[in-house]
């Protein structure tokens, strides 16, 4: 779930982050405008702010709640405190240790929300207060025919929690005889980046959902874009940018295609002239890699895919653009495809991009030109 919002770089770039993250693979935002703009699907929980703000039960308005299935309302509060005395038997912790203004804001949270219950349960303490005032809650819920949907944790070792928390889960739902217990989805948010990611898996956790914001919306590892458009051709004249840095000198060229290996991988981008013939699957290319233009490399894509899509012609557009719906899932495809050698976090394999001979020759041309 993307939950950056509040640390993007202002409303646009907040709603910049929402769309691209769902592009990108996310499933979720908690941007409501984002949701109402691009139709991403929007999801949340509680913030400590809503727990702290309640101090007993008395505060609790209203407390009664009718059963799913119909009848007289029931005090939600009162059920809720007599099976917090059940939980903290069954896990051997104190109920005066727990916190009652917690208990009241997850009692409120219910009688509103109670087919989508949630805790946050590390406001105060997650072991000794959080977590038997949200199994309290769940299960009275529970008994009126309702069933909780999930907590987040948002501090500490979280993948260790997360497997304590599932612990007590399993337990109180066989205990109780409430199957369903075990499974309850577990969130957890707190600073998390792509290290954060990998330490999960490495580890081994119980969480079933990921809230990002500040490493995903800042892009800290990267925070600008390092390229710019720029211009290859003037009314059918193909021109070049001439500067003694050569990664910063543009590439005339009107194709690209993208070769695949048999593996049915992406290998390498191909920069080719308009009036080239296209690229053959089975057939040897002669090409030049960025990088190492002084030598020529053989390569034979099993693979030949085109890059270049005209959608605007002389101001207009030409060709229908895609819905938001078929960006996020050709890119999912995209990078479904790419190798894993590509794709892995630490030391990835650079992709490289190529033109052809006839480009290179060009290219050759141009430069000489311009001295």
């Amino acid at each position: 779930m993307e939950m950056g919002l509040r640390r993007a770089q202002g409303p646009d770039g907040a709603l910049s982050a929402s769309k691209y993250s769902y592009i990108g693979g996310f499933d979720c935002t908690s941007n409501i405008l984002a949701g109402k703009l691009y139709g991403i699907p929007v999801r949340g929980t509680i913030a400590h702010s809503f727990v702290m703000s309640f101090r007993s039960l008395e505060e609790v308005q209203p407390r009664e709640l009718p059963p799913q299935t119909g009848g007289d309302p029931v005090d939600l509060a009162a059920l809720a405190v007599s099976w917090l005395q059940r939980v903290c038997e069954l896990l051997q912790t104190p109920a005066e240790s727990t916190n009652e203004g917690e208990l009241a804001a997850f009692v409120s949270y219910a009688v509103t929300f109670p087919c989508d219950f949630q805790g946050l349960l590390d406001t105060y303490c997650v072991r000794r207060s959080g977590l038997p005032n949200f199994c309290a809650v769940a299960l009275a819920l529970h008994q009126l025919g309702y069933r909780a949907i999930g907590v987040r944790l948002d501090s500490g070792d979280l993948a260790q929690q997360s497997k304590e928390i599932r612990r007590v889960f399993r337990a109180c739902g066989a205990h109780f005889q409430v199957p369903w217990f075990g499974t309850i989805p577990i969130a957890v948010s707190n600073d998390i980046s792509e290290q954060s990611l990998e330490e999960f898996r490495r580890e081994g956790s119980e969480i079933d959902m990921i809230g990002i914001g500040t490493n995903l919306v800042t892009c800290p590892l990267q925070p600008s874009l390092g390229c710019v458009y720029k211009l290859v051709e003037v009314n059918g004249s193909p021109c070049l940018k001439l500067t003694e840095d050569e990664e910063k000198m543009t590439i005339p060229g009107m194709k690209t295609y993208q070769l695949y290996d048999a593996a049915g991988h992406p290998f390498m981008d191909l920069m080719a002239l308009q009036e080239e013939p296209s690229p053959s699957a089975g057939q040897e290319l002669g090409i030049r890699v960025l990088g190492r233009l002084g030598e020529t490399t053989k390569v034979i894509p099993t693979n030949v895919e085109p890059l270049h899509r005209t959608y605007f012609r002389d101001g207009q557009v030409c060709e229908p653009l895609p819905s938001l719906p078929e960006v996020r899932s050709h890119a999912q495809l995209s990078l479904s495809l790419l190798s894993p050698a590509h794709r892995r976090l630490h030391e990835p394999q650079p992709y490289p991009v190529a033109v052809t001979e006839r480009l290179h020759r060009l290219f050759l041309e141009l430069r000489q030109g311009g001295h």
